[in-house]
């Protein structure tokens, strides 16, 4: 830097780019205009204009799932800091490393009611690692290293910076900025994020070479500890069968003999019943939570159990379990497979696993009165073969995405899981393009979802993003409907779409290209699609009253499993 004094803004932007980062999102107000005014002619960001702070969070949150990185984002004070609340919670809920950053009002106004104030650091205490309000100029380099620094290690999870006006116009000696941010972090109020433990290691080993029905459970923890080839070489070498919640797809290839599918409420029912069977269940990075457990007391009910996590909390805090083992599961993996487990034979366990896949396959509707979004998606991993990266939203299209496409690689399903945030599908998409702009991304979205964020698709437009965007539109809230439909006598309340914009005209005025599919015929068309290098609109005429099966009941188990085709025993 040639400047002798620079503004406390472009300390921030110096610190990121010396932290690696190489895009941001966001979008700018009256507390963030100085930033805005360094990023004017800043080099090394990128800056995407977002068109709600909502969407420039769940844009962050896209890129960290897709890279493995920290996502960044930027909104004003007030308003502009608390639409970013609910991104901030989904990645709270999903352990994912983003960084946002907020502007506040100077710091003679703090506490007086000024205009746009809020407190968003407490307001978002509850669902951040950590986050920081900046009082000095002094303390920015340090802040900002040490938000990063938390952000992604240990159990990963979202960073808020607070940082006031007046101190992004103070200005600052160069050569002090400097000394300040070679200094070393000092963390020493703050733990790595988990405190390891394996001293049980070898009891699990034992409980692992004595058990004749194993299963592996596979979380978003081996995805997040990038330990995906130590897991693979685990699983092929001791040929256990395996499974996976919603966010661990993708660790394990989804087209191998030992994969049975997502396990849960709307997991396989070949995944479910090898939990009702199972002695052994290894549970990896994951915490046990109801949509995969449903109820407790009765998962899981013949087996041992060992969790594998690095967070200690989570650890007992829904299900009592044998071994616990507290690391780093790229490591813990590691130890594993050198210590050459030998396991008994338990090919007839296999075998079982494997007819549970042949009997309970899943059924794609045929499209004889419409077409069903199984078949839609079918037909995309068709042309994708397990490759590409999926960003959902919310809803039965998400479950059939899980079960219906093929993840062979980490990182290729972007989803909302513990959240549940519609609104997520499009800007996560979006977030995912940017990181990995090389990779086909495809957006799949319901009609209900796709309009809490509809006004980020200008940005397909603004950066030449080629994401394809597929609305399930069958003209209703699916996933309420459905459970209106089981559960509360067809008393369909406030879930009908039937006056939805003409998405047509929406891509046409946001210039995007669109297509409509609504028959079996025009399925021939996603072929094209997903070969073209533009971004594209799919509306897809989908039926209106399909419902996601298998399905556990909330609060029941998978004995009680529904949509069997009809037939209850599993003998």
């Amino acid at each position: 830097m040639k400047e002798r004094e620079i503004t406390g803004a472009r300390v921030l932007l110096e610190c990121l780019k010396r932290l690696g980062v190489k895009d941001v999102f966001g979008y700018p107000g009256g507390s963030v205009i100085p930033i805005y005014d360094e990023i004017y002619s800043f080099e090394g960001i990128k800056h995407y204009l977002s068109r709600h702070e909502q969407g420039a969070v769940h844009e962050a949150d896209g890129y960290a799932r897709a890279s493995g990185e920290v996502g960044v984002c930027i909104a004003t004070s007030g308003p502009g800091a608390t639409n970013l609340v609910t991104g901030i919670m989904t990645a709270f809920m999903d352990s994912i490393p983003i960084l946002a950053i907020t502007g506040q009002v100077n710091r003679a106004m703090l506490g007086r009611d000024s205009f746009q104030e809020t407190d968003i650091v407490n307001i978002t205490l509850p669902i951040t690692k950590s986050n920081y309000q900046i009082l000095s100029i002094e303390e920015i380099p340090q802040i900002v290293k040490e938000a990063y620094h938390i952000a992604k290690s240990g159990r990963p999870g979202p960073v808020l910076i607070d940082f006031p006006r007046d101190i992004q116009l103070e200005k600052i000696e160069v050569e002090r900025f400097e000394e300040l941010y070679s200094e070393e972090m000092d963390l020493s109020g703050y733990e790595r994020g988990y405190q390891e433990d394996l001293s049980k290691l070898d009891e699990g080993i034992k409980l692992i070479e004595n058990s004749k029905k194993p299963l592996i459970i596979s979380g978003a923890g081996v995805i997040h500890s990038k330990g995906a080839e130590e897991f693979r070489e685990f699983v092929e070498r001791l040929q256990i069968p395996v499974t996976s919640t919603l966010l661990g797809l993708g660790a394990y290839p989804g087209d191998k003999n030992l994969f049975l599918g997502m396990l849960g409420m709307h997991g396989t029912a070949a995944a479910n019943i090898a939990t009702l069977e199972a002695d052994l269940i290894i549970g990896m990075g994951f915490r046990f939570d109801d949509r995969i457990t449903g109820n407790i007391e009765k998962f899981c009910p013949n087996a041992k159990i060992i969790h594998i996590d690095i967070d200690p909390s989570e650890i007992e805090k829904n299900k009592k379990v044998d071994i616990a083992l507290v690391g780093d599961l790229k490591k813990v993996l590691t130890l594993l497979n050198e210590k050459r487990i030998e396991l008994e034979d338990i090919r007839e366990w296999r075998d079982r696993v494997e007819y549970l896949k042949r009997r309970y396959s899943l059924i794609v509707p045929d499209c004889k009165e419409g077409l069903t979004i199984q078949r839609v998606l079918r037909e995309i991993d068709r042309v994708l073969k397990g490759e590409g990266v999926i960003a959902t939203d919310v809803g039965q299209h998400q479950m059939w995405s899980a079960l219906h496409l093929t993840y062979r690689n980490p990182n290729s399903i972007i989803s909302s899981g513990g959240g549940g945030t519609m609104g997520f599908g499009l800007p996560s998409a979006i977030g995912a393009q940017v990181a990995c702009p090389d990779k086909k991304i495809i957006s799949i979205v319901g009609d209900g979802g796709f309009q809490m964020n509809i006004q980020e698709l200008i940005l397909l437009k603004a950066y030449k993003l080629p994401v394809k965007v597929f609305i399930m539109n069958n003209s209703y809230l699916g996933m309420v409907r459905q459970w209106q439909e089981l559960f509360h006598e067809r008393r369909y309340s406030e879930v009908n779409l039937e006056i939805n914009p003409d998405f047509v005209k929406v891509a046409e005025a946001y210039g995007v290209k669109s297509v409509t599919l609504e028959s079996e015929e025009d399925l021939e068309k996603i072929d094209e699609i997903l070969k073209s290098d533009e971004p594209i609109l799919v509306n897809c005429i989908v039926k209106k009253e399909e419902n996601v099966y298998p399905m556990i009941p909330a609060g029941k188990s998978a004995e009680d499993m529904i949509g069997l085709r009809g037939v209850k025993d599993y003998e």
